[in-house]
C-alpha cells in the first residue's frame, strides 16, 4: 500500500471558502475510485492557529494502479490546473489500523514526520514505530491510524484521522477534514502491511 500528500500553501489572505467550496462540489467524484483505500480532504487556516492556510490531500492508495490511475488522469490534473504542479509526498504504509471510534466520521487529521534514527539498523526502527502504533492507535477518537515511511529520505509519517474536531497530538501537524473518500477502505487488511 501507497501513502501520498501534496501541500498546496496558500497565501495568508486567501479566501479558504474558496478551498471548502472545491471539496463540497468534488469531493465525492473520488467516492467510488478503483484502487483508493482513502482519501482525507485536508486544510488547515491561520484563522485556526495554524502558521499557514493550507490545502493537504492525503492518500491511502490500495493498488498502485489506482495511484497511477489518479495521478496521469483527469483527477490530478484538476489540481495542476488550478494550483500548479505540486510535489507529490509519497510513502511506503508499514501498518494500518481503524481505531475504537472507526464508525465516526472523521473530524480531523494529525501528521507527523520524522527521521528514522540513524543509530538503529532499519529493521529494529520499523519494529519500534510498529509497537508505538499498535497502542496509539487504540487511543480514544482515533477513527483510523497510519504509519508509513519514505525510504529514499529516510522519514517516518504518522497520520491519524479523529473523531473529535479538537484532537490533538504532540509534534504534530493538524488538519480539518472537509471530506473522506473511502472506496477501498473496508478493504485495508490491519496491521503490519508485510
Amino acid at each position: 500500500m501507497h501513502a501520498t500528500q501534496y501541500d498546496i500553501t496558500l497565501p495568508a489572505d486567501y479566501d479558504m471558502r474558496i478551498i471548502r467550496e472545491r471539496v463540497a462540489t468534488r469531493g465525492h467524484l473520488l467516492d467510488d475510485f478503483p484502487g483508493l483505500g482513502l482519501k482525507a480532504y485536508l486544510m488547515r487556516e491561520r484563522a485556526d492557529g495554524s502558521p499557514v492556510n493550507q490545502y493537504a490531500p492525503f492518500y491511502l492508495w490500495a493498488t498502485a494502479a489506482g495511484m497511477n490511475d489518479f495521478l496521469w488522469g483527469p483527477g490530478f490534473q484538476g489540481i495542476v490546473s488550478d494550483f500548479g504542479r505540486p510535489v507529490v509526498q509519497h510513502w511506503t504504509v508499514l501498518a494500518y489500523d481503524e481505531g475504537p471510534a472507526a464508525a465516526c466520521p472523521p473530524r480531523a487529521a494529525t501528521r507527523r514526520r520524522g527521521p528514522v534514527p540513524e543509530r538503529l539498523s532499519p529493521a529494529e526502527a520499523m519494529e519500534r514505530v510498529l509497537e508505538r502504533h499498535a497502542v496509539e492507535a487504540k487511543a480514544d477518537g482515533v477513527v483510523a491510524r497510519a504509519v508509513a515511511v519514505d525510504p529514499r529520505h529516510w522519514e517516518l509519517l504518522t497520520f491519524t484521522l479523529w473523531a473529535d474536531e479538537g484532537a490533538a497530538e504532540p509534534n504534530a501537524d493538524r488538519f480539518q477534514v472537509l471530506h473522506l473518500s473511502a472506496p477501498g477502505r473496508s478493504g485495508i487488511a490491519p496491521g503490519r502491511q508485510w
